[in-house]
């Protein structure tokens, strides 16, 4: 993964796991790592050695989202807040696959970009998994 995508918190997997990151540094070979954690384990790995979690219904629903709508096209997930929206394009191009917020759309496949675009947006962290997945 590309370090410069990555910030505190993001939820990342490493070899079949989710894990939390807590820092992000560089060794004296100017290397990048990340202390990353979960319920089991707290380890630095190198930070080319995560992957980025693939937005999924599961996960949709793990964050508060609910199935709002189906189609043979689309399916549209929504938060309470009513500015909120992700749709799942289930056509071969994609178009309409991502973030929606209050009507424009914000293409991300990935959790981690999903919780980036949060922060950035509303000022405060997003979906964390110790926050939904205890």
């Amino acid at each position: 993964m590309n370090v410069a995508d990555l910030k505190i918190r993001n939820l990342v997997e490493y070899k079949n796991q989710i894990f939390t990151i807590t820092e992000i540094f560089q060794n004296n070979a100017k290397d990048y790592f990340v202390k990353i954690e979960n319920d089991i384990q707290s380890i630095s790995a190198p930070a080319d050695a995560i992957n980025p979690i693939q937005i999924t219904e599961e996960w949709l629903e793990e964050f508060g989202f609910s199935r709002t709508y189906s189609s043979e096209q689309r399916i549209r997930y929504e938060r309470p807040e009513e500015f909120i929206k992700y749709d799942i394009d289930l056509s071969p191009k994609k178009i309409v696959e991502g973030l929606k917020i209050y009507g424009n759309s914000i293409r991300c496949r990935y959790i981690h970009e999903f919780q980036n675009i949060f922060s950035c947006l509303f000022g405060k962290e997003a979906f964390t998994r110790m926050q939904y997945h205890q």
